[in-house]
């Protein structure tokens, strides 16, 4: 018996699968293996799927994935040269960052964006915890927000402790598939035990050692939302590389840069050191903060370092 589903966790070696009516535990057929992705894991949460029951209701397998509009894919922990494909069929990301309480640098916000521009999911910056935040931090905070929005991410400033913002947070999550990430001790499973009472998810202490949240998640699932919509909680993900971009086109995934290097004198200008460069010309005049220039040039840093390791 053959049925359509949605695939809402992934424990490793079985996948849940929701159909129209009930929730079936599936495994994927031993050959089946996706084209062109070399990943850990051939499924993911968000895939749409179809899979084969037995006669007796008691075993499934998943035998076909739809067409996905989009994934978003971290590098493998234990293969480098291999990715785990986060989730799939995405509305849109969003990152959880603090400006204390740990610190989310900006090399990882615009690194998290640069994936999110490549794998076609549009971002929002989630601020959490600015109910904890003395008035030098909070005008931090206003800056960045400025910072983003003008290159056309959204920004929300919440507190999941005092719920502040949270009821646009509930707008904006409303009938969508919503993944959330972000560095560990962001306050995620907080902010998702606010949403989903009932998801009674483990927070994590931060480690007061390194002011650094300890990993309390280890797999994707995705969690329905009472007003409608999934969230999809990651394993808190400690940085993104430049999976899967070549290094001419990285600058692609800033659209800030994007916009100045059409200007370029050299269409194959990498914004470093060649004559006639436009991008360089707009950090020195503003246009551009030195903040995502300085992550661009680490993100050519790391491609740098892959291909000689």
């Amino acid at each position: 018996m053959e049925k359509n589903g949605l695939v809402i966790k992934n424990t490793g070696s079985w996948y849940l699968v929701k159909t129209d009516d009930s929730e079936i535990e599936c495994k994927v057929k031993g050959n089946f293996r996706l084209k062109g992705i070399r990943s850990t894991n051939p499924v993911t949460v968000g895939d749409r799927v179809k899979i084969l029951l037995n006669n007796e209701g008691t075993a499934a397998f998943i035998t076909e994935i739809e067409n996905r509009k989009n994934y978003i894919i971290r590098r493998s922990s234990n293969l480098s040269k291999q990715s785990h494909i986060i989730a799939a069929n995405l509305d849109r990301v969003l990152l959880i960052v603090t400006a204390n309480y740990p610190t989310t640098s900006t090399t990882f916000i615009d690194r998290f964006l640069a994936s999110a521009e490549a794998y076609r999911v549009p971002a929002t910056i989630v601020i959490n915890k600015v109910d904890a935040y003395d008035a030098e931090t909070l005008d931090y905070v206003d800056a960045l927000v400025a910072l983003y929005q003008q290159i056309g991410y959204p920004c929300l400033k919440i507190s999941a402790r005092t719920n502040e913002g949270i009821d646009k947070l509930r707008e904006l999550l409303k009938d969508q598939i919503t993944l959330l990430s972000g560095n560990s001790g962001v306050g995620k499973s907080t902010l998702i035990n606010l949403l989903v009472p009932e998801a009674d998810l483990k927070t994590g202490a931060i480690s007061s050692s390194h002011n650094k949240g300890m990993h309390t998640t280890t797999f994707s699932e995705m969690i329905e939302l009472p007003e409608g919509g999934y969230i999809i909680d990651t394993p808190g993900i400690k940085g993104f590389g430049t999976i899967d971009m070549e290094r001419e086109e990285i600058y692609h995934f800033f659209p800030d840069l994007f916009k100045y290097a059409q200007n370029c004198r050299f269409h194959n200008c990498l914004h470093l050191q060649e004559p006639g460069c436009a991008v360089r010309q707009a950090v020195e005049e503003h246009h551009i903060s030195e903040s995502r220039y300085a992550s661009y040039l680490s993100m050519l840093q790391d491609d740098i370092e892959e291909k000689y390791r």
